[in-house]
């Protein structure tokens, strides 16, 4: 098995931090990335549903920035809608709505953060 191999080792942290993940080339199905490597397939990306995208979005967002949504200052907090607006999180659906309930503040807030952004 070819999970060993040097460039499925250097993708890791980026897949993880995408949410997908490395699947051995002889199981991987047919919505599956190829991982070729001098023309030989040595692994295969299997990228994860959307359905909790903005939670997994989220979640690297809290770690980047070192706490809970909640317990951020409304410095970081700003930050944070920065960030997942930078990374698309506000083309999926309710996403405002759901943001503003992981913060625990308004969507007017939410909205807000978005408008000073896009100024």
């Amino acid at each position: 098995m070819a999970l060993d191999h040097p460039l499925v080792t250097a993708l890791t942290p980026v897949l993880d931090a995408l949410g997908a993940r490395v699947v051995a080339a002889d199981v991987a199905e047919p919505a599956d990335i190829p991982v070729v490597w001098e023309g030989e397939t040595v692994a295969a990306v299997r990228l994860p549903p959307l359905h909790g995208a903005l939670d997994r979005l989220i979640e690297a967002v809290e770690g980047e920035l070192g706490g809970p949504l909640p317990t951020l200052s409304r410095e970081d907090k700003q930050r944070a809608v920065r960030l997942l607006d930078e990374r698309g999180a506000f083309t999926l659906r309710r996403a405002v709505e759901d943001l503003a309930d992981a913060m625990q503040v308004s969507r007017i807030t939410v909205y807000n953060y978005l408008n000073a952004i896009h100024r």
